[in-house]
């Protein structure tokens, strides 16, 4: 296989930081047993970002493709924007034009040294993926307990766990600071971006944002960060204007009720209210912004509500990938003729768009190309549903989860979705 179809540079310059405080090599791979890596209450991220990481070095410079990064690969076949993709033109490297660009590229005589000393590397993280545990609000469907404290709670209720996640590595007060430390250290900090849990009720959120402005790297660093519209902190706000890019994602799966049935613990009236209030705040700061998306089998029917909002707006919409787990929450879970039901949706939606360059483009965050972009991401997942294939055995999966959640909040899945209720039905609710 050729460099051109699988190397990613990420490796050289970003790193991840999990709930937990286990390192994983990238914000996009595919989830791995968090206890059996490396810890930051064991291991500096100096450590491991210089040798721990040298072993994906070496597959990505002899042409694998690692099978922690099969996610990215998908999405490129639908033609969705990948991770790999976005991280190649960060170093100014096209897939289109990839052998000329890579000898262009700066970052070339790191790949060099890596590959002369086993896949160490000098570099430090200058891209950081940081989760911040968590502590939530709310407790989607489709989430984890170590993403949601309310989800965990629930999830141990029920019996689906029968021990609560481990506390979050940013409320070791020793862990903190060695991270904040290493931040301080680094040679060309440029990104970090921050999730959780909800990141606006995570105090450690608001103590990485002051040490950064304490130590001046706030006009060196953009912030990323993703909220769930749940609600507001007016001296967050005040933090984040010090810095000199912010990158706002707002997290919601469709403008329909469903959406509180799937964001348990939203309410779309609110969402809807404070996501315009960031949406005034980013506008006035001159933030970029995203909606943040994850399309499952009970909101997908409604995901051309964010497009047709988005467009209005002038806002880009982003997944990150495909939703792989939990497996039974896939959109590729809905039979044929429901599937036809979306793309029939997405493909009117798409139809009353203005014609666009169909040439694809990597800069997603393009403020610029909003309306292109919309049209691309609607695109890869008319073209996902249309091809992927049909994985409708997991629905007495879903189902069974489902009816066990529901004993626990007293709701039920047909008052939101009575266009499925045959389908759901038929697989025993």
């Amino acid at each position: 296989m050729s460099l051109r179809d699988s190397f990613c540079p990420s490796p050289w310059f970003h790193t991840r930081i999990n709930n937990s405080g286990n390192y994983e090599y990238c914000r996009w791979a595919v989830k791995h047993d968090r206890q059996s890596l490396p810890s930051i209450r064991t291991h500096s991220p100096v450590y491991w970002f210089q040798y721990g990481m040298s072993d994906i070095r070496k597959q990505m410079l002899a042409g694998e493709r690692p099978a922690g990064c099969s996610e990215c690969y998908q999405v490129e076949q639908h033609g969705k924007v990948s991770g790999r993709q976005r991280q190649l033109l960060k170093i100014g490297v096209t897939q289109a034009d990839f052998d000329k660009t890579m000898l262009s590229t700066p970052w070339l005589q790191e790949f060099k040294n890596s590959r002369d000393r086993d896949g160490v590397t000098d570099q430090l993280p200058q891209d950081w993926q940081i989760d911040l545990g968590n502590f939530c609000n709310s407790a989607c469907l489709f989430c984890e307990p170590h993403s949601s404290s309310r989800l965990a709670s629930e999830f141990k209720r029920v019996g689906f766990i029968k021990e609560l996640p481990p506390e979050a590595w940013v409320d070791d007060p020793a862990s903190l600071s060695m991270f904040i430390e290493t931040l301080e250290h680094t040679p060309r900090l440029a990104y970090l971006h921050f999730i959780g849990g909800e990141t606006l009720i995570t105090p450690a959120f608001r103590k990485i944002l002051q040490a950064l402005v304490d130590n001046n790297l706030c006009q060196q660093v953009t912030i990323g960060f993703t909220t769930n519209l749940t609600t507001w902190d007016s001296d967050i706000v005040k933090l984040l204007s010090e810095f000199k890019e912010v990158n706002l994602g707002m997290s919601v799966e469709c403008l329909h009720p469903v959406n509180d049935y799937a964001r348990y613990g939203s309410n779309l009236a609110t969402v809807e209210r404070m996501m315009k209030r960031w949406i005034d705040v980013a506008r006035q700061q001159g933030w970029l912004m995203q909606i943040r998306i994850t399309p499952t089998i009970l909101t997908v029917l409604h995901l051309d509500t964010i497009y047709q909002f988005a467009m209005a707006e002038g806002i880009a919409v982003e997944s990150c990938n495909f939703l792989n787990d939990p497996a039974f929450m896939r959109p590729t879970v809905l039979p044929a003729q429901y599937r036809q039901q979306v793309i029939d949706r997405l493909q009117a939606w798409i139809d009353q768009q203005p014609e666009v360059d169909p040439k694809q483009i990597i800069n997603t965050r393009d403020p610029h190309r909003v309306t292109q972009q919309l049209v691309q991401d609607a695109v890869s997942y008319r073209e996902y549903l249309r091809t992927e294939p049909d994985e409708s055995h997991r629905l007495p999966d879903l189902v069974r989860y489902l009816k066990t959640m529901e004993q626990s909040r007293k709701n039920s899945v047909l008052n939101y979705l009575p266009e499925y209720e045959q389908l759901f039905r038929s697989a025993g609710y």
